[in-house]
This record gives C-alpha cells, sequence and structure tokens, in this order.
C-alpha cells in the first residue's frame, strides 16, 4: 500500500494510491495488505474492489470517510463482482462532520449484485447511512440482478446513522457472530433490515448476534423476506421492536434472548405466513405500555406456531 503512495498519516487523501493498489492486483486476484494507519478516503469517488480480491487491513488499520455533503456515497464499493473478501480494521464514517444534511446512503461498506463476498473482523462506526449496504442491483430494461452467498462474520457495527445492515435483493445471506448497535438518527433506525426494493431477500441466517440499542427495531423483516432465520441471538434494548416482521414468510426465530425492548418483544404484522417461534426467551419488553403486549401477531397471519418452550417474562 505504501508503495503506491498511501500516507496513512490522517491528512492525505489516500483515495487515489487505495485505487492504484487495487488496480495493480493480478487479473487472478490476489490480497491488498493495509497496515497501521489512518487513511483518508473520499466516499465520493469510493475505493471500488475488484473480483476474486482480498483486502486484509491490519488490526491498527483505519479508513477515515473525508466530511463530504453527498447524499449518496461509499468509502468501499463491491458492484458485481465475485469471490471478494475484507477483513481487519475499522470504518470511520464522517456523520460527525457531514457536510450536507439530506441523504441516508453514506454508506461504510456497499456491496451490490455480487457472488461470493465475505465481510469479517471489522469494525464500522459513524457513518451518516449503514455500517454496511448489500443487496442486488438493477440497471435500467434488465431483471434484478440479486446477490449471492454473503457472509458476515465477528462483524461490529454501531453508532451509524440508518442501520447497522441492511440486506437488500439477495440469496444465501449468513450474519454470525456480529454486533449491531446504537443505530439511530434517520429511520429506519434497525440493527439489522433485510428490505428489499424489489425482487426478495431469501435463505437469510442470523445467527449469535448482539443486537442492542438500536433507535428503531433490532432487526426488522420488511416484506418480501423468506426463509429467514433469527437464532440464538441477545436482542436488547432497543426502541422499536426486538424482532419486527411484516409480510414475513417462511421464518423461524429459535433460542434467542428477546428482552427490554421499547415495544415488542416479537411482532408479527400484516399476512405473515408460516413462522415457527421457538425457545426464546421474551422478557421485559413493551416497556413503553408497560409490559403488558410482550408478543403481537396481527390478526391475518396465517400459520404462526408459538412452540410451548417459549418463556415470557
Amino acid at each position: 500500500m505504501r508503495d503506491h503512495g498511501a500516507k496513512g498519516d490522517g491528512e492525505h487523501d489516500d483515495t487515489d494510491s487505495f485505487q492504484d493498489a487495487v488496480d495493480a492486483l493480478p487479473e487472478d486476484g490476489g490480497t491488498l495488505y493495509v497496515p497501521a494507519g489512518a487513511y483518508v478516503i473520499d466516499p465520493t469517488r469510493s475505493v471500488k474492489l475488484r473480483s476474486r480480491m482480498h483486502l486484509s487491513m491490519a488490526t491498527g488499520a483505519r479508513l477515515l470517510a473525508k466530511a463530504n455533503a453527498a447524499p449518496r456515497a461509499y468509502v468501499l464499493l463491491a458492484q458485481e463482482l465475485e469471490d471478494v473478501e475484507i477483513s481487519g480494521g475499522r470504518i470511520i464514517g464522517d456523520r460527525d462532520s457531514h457536510l450536507g444534511t439530506t441523504g441516508e446512503w453514506g454508506h461504510g461498506i456497499r456491496v451490490r449484485g455480487c457472488s461470493g463476498v465475505t465481510i469479517r473482523n471489522i469494525h464500522i462506526s459513524r457513518c451518516w447511512g449503514d455500517g454496511i449496504s448489500a443487496g442486488g442491483i438493477k440497471h435500467p430494461g434488465e431483471p434484478s440482478r440479486p446477490g449471492r452467498d454473503y457472509v458476515f462474520e465477528k462483524v461490529v457495527s454501531t453508532e451509524n446513522r440508518r442501520q447497522g445492515l441492511t440486506i437488500g435483493s439477495s440469496r444465501r445471506v449468513r450474519i454470525r457472530n456480529c454486533e449491531f448497535s446504537y443505530t439511530g438518527g434517520i429511520a429506519p433506525g434497525a440493527g439489522i433490515d433485510i428490505e428489499p426494493d424489489v425482487d426478495v431477500a431469501s435463505d437469510v441466517v442470523i445467527e449469535n448476534c448482539l443486537v442492542r440499542g438500536n433507535r428503531g427495531p433490532g432487526i426488522s423483516l420488511f416484506k418480501r423476506a423468506a426463509d429467514v432465520t433469527i437464532r440464538n441471538c441477545t436482542i436488547e434494548r432497543n426502541r422499536g421492536d426486538g424482532i419486527l416482521a411484516v409480510t414475513a414468510i417462511d421464518c423461524v426465530f429459535v433460542g434467542n434472548i428477546i428482552r427490554e425492548n421499547t415495544l415488542r418483544g416479537i411482532n408479527l404484522r400484516t399476512r405473515s405466513r408460516n413462522v415457527r417461534v421457538a425457545g426464546n426467551r421474551i422478557k421485559d419488553n413493551d416497556r413503553g405500555r408497560g409490559g403488558k403486549h410482550q408478543v403481537r401477531i396481527a390478526e391475518d397471519s396465517v400459520a404462526v406456531r408459538m412452540g410451548p418452550d417459549n418463556v415470557v417474562e
């Protein structure tokens, strides 16, 4: 990285140096190692990743989003790629120095229409939009192309303005051992929001995650979400519902601790269908209404199975 002119001093704009280093990787792929340092990246230009590459950041490596006024900008961008890995280090957004007042898409990492993306062991904070937004892509006049085989492992995404993680149109998404916390500033303000604009998100597993202190729901399944499993997660102290599911289909919520959320622990709304809820500990939710309704199932929901092993306290 230093060979391409990156300073890593927290002042010099290192965007071009990063892009030169990415572009210099062999056609068949390779690893770009980022040593410790504070690298200023201009999100309006983004570092555009390539297929078959690994961006490996040292523990002390920090990518600092340069202050900008753009409503839509990304520190790292992976678009229509395959076999990409991002690991290590930190991304710190420009939420505290943003020069504009509009927009909600200033993301730390944006993944669009890719196949085989792994993001692990990274800390992302203070972004104007989402810590990570991952989904499909749609070009004018063409059908939507969903993302496929996305893995998020040991990610901490905290204090971002819109979402900790957004999952759009996609297939086979695995979210493991992550933390999504203290999101807030513009709606929805969720820890994790599964909300495709087009097509669907399906075959999504969220497991062993901590989802805490978000201004909106902890985990939101907002329409077009199917075959979603949430298991062995701790979902606590969010100002919205612990789990909000709107038209959720073929989903499983099992073995979770769901506690101390301001609204309901689990809220199934608007034609949810074939949802199994089992082995959860649901405690001290609905705090804004005195804890009377910790679980809500809409009357038009179908085949919702509440297991006798749920503990509601």
